[in-house]
């Protein structure tokens, strides 16, 4: 019933499309692809800065290229940064017990070696959003010395009761929800995270579609969200459980403890460049749970950019990829930070 819903829901994307309001990519080209994973490649600046975007296993990763005007992907290529894209396949065969460690490990590792190779040798930054984030993180701490630095959007990393509703939510409902499947169905995924956080998921979607009726660019791009919104990917059900249990419930590479390989990783290991931009409206990824991992970090190695959201992005855990202002005002320092410590 649940995969059925998955494809009724990209039936309702579709047809948000037809009306104009699919994705507009630019071109790229698949540099790899194995069989949990495809490597981008994106067509423009030769020679500058590799930038390696780890796209969340949630949903389609054209939310980083969404539209002309509000694509971080297009931003980042007219900041001279050359410009690859991790996406993840769907879980099928021996890809549906793939976990946190594969993800954030191994296949993240893979990629960044055949971003070096393809670069001339030059390591990469490497950049995500969400859960992208989370994984990219996780990466960098077990394995520092492959990057040049990290940027995180949005990214939640302690997961300590109280840090946010949207995670105490989660963790007293999804458990028992996932636990006993290989493949979860994205549409779980959404359901979930509505109960979780019916504000943020349900009544601010509604309120950010009113606040957008008098601005036909806002309407646009709150409309693109949606179609976006509604193209879902399954998921691995291991990837998620670990997910469940050892990052929100246990909080452990907060706490310095979640093992990737034969490592325990956490904040200490962050011993590189990286820049976290926090949205102070944002209830999926608030300062709370970001801060305690920033402020464990070594000393001098996190900067921090606050900025309040905005209308017009649908939700405000998008607001750093969607958002107009932020386009305008945000991205033009993650682009110079890049550049500074490349």
């Amino acid at each position: 019933m649940l995969a059925l819903m998955d494809t009724l829901r990209r039936m309702q994307g579709d047809a948000l499309g037809l009306l104009g309001f699919g994705p507009a990519e630019c071109s790229y080209r698949v540099l790899c692809a194995e069989r949990c994973w495809r490597l981008r490649k994106y067509a423009g600046a030769r020679g500058g800065p590799p930038v390696l975007i780890v796209a969340a296993p949630i949903k389609q990763p054209y939310i980083w290229d969404l539209a002309p005007a509000v694509s971080a992907v297009r931003r980042c290529l007219r900041g001279h940064l050359a410009v690859y894209l991790l996406e993840w396949a769907p879980p099928s065969g021996g890809g549906a017990n793939a976990g946190l460690a594969d993800y954030a490990g191994r296949f993240i590792g893979e990629a960044v070696t055949r971003v070096s190779d393809d670069a001339g040798g030059a390591k990469p930054f490497v950049m995500g959003h969400s859960l992208g984030g989370t994984l990219a993180a996780v990466f960098a701490a077990s394995d520092p010395r492959s990057i040049r630095g990290l940027v995180l959007l949005a990214t939640p990393l302690c997961f300590e009761p109280g840090s946010s509703r949207f995670r105490d939510a989660i963790v007293a409902m999804a458990p028992s929800a996932v636990s006993a499947m290989d493949i979860v169905p994205g549409s779980l995924l959404s359901q979930l995270s509505a109960m979780a956080s019916p504000e943020t998921f349900v009544w601010w979607r509604a309120i950010d579609a009113c606040l957008s009726m008098g601005d036909p660019r806002a309407a646009e791009v709150h409309a693109r969200v949606e179609r976006w919104a509604l193209d879902e990917c399954p998921l691995s059900g291991r990837l998620v459980n670990d997910i469940l249990q050892r990052l929100y419930r246990d909080n452990r590479f907060c706490g310095g403890t979640l093992r990737i390989g034969s490592r325990a990783v956490g904040p200490a290991m962050l011993r590189l460049p990286t820049l976290a931009v926090v949205n102070t409206a944002d209830e999926v990824a608030p300062s709370a749970s970001i801060m305690p991992f920033v402020d464990a970090m070594p000393r001098g190695r996190a900067r921090v950019i606050e900025y309040p959201g905005e209308i017009g992005v649908g939700l405000q855990h998008l607001a750093i990829l969607v958002g107009r202002r932020t386009h305008a005002q945000v991205w033009p320092q993650i682009v110079s930070w890049i550049h500074a410590h490349a």
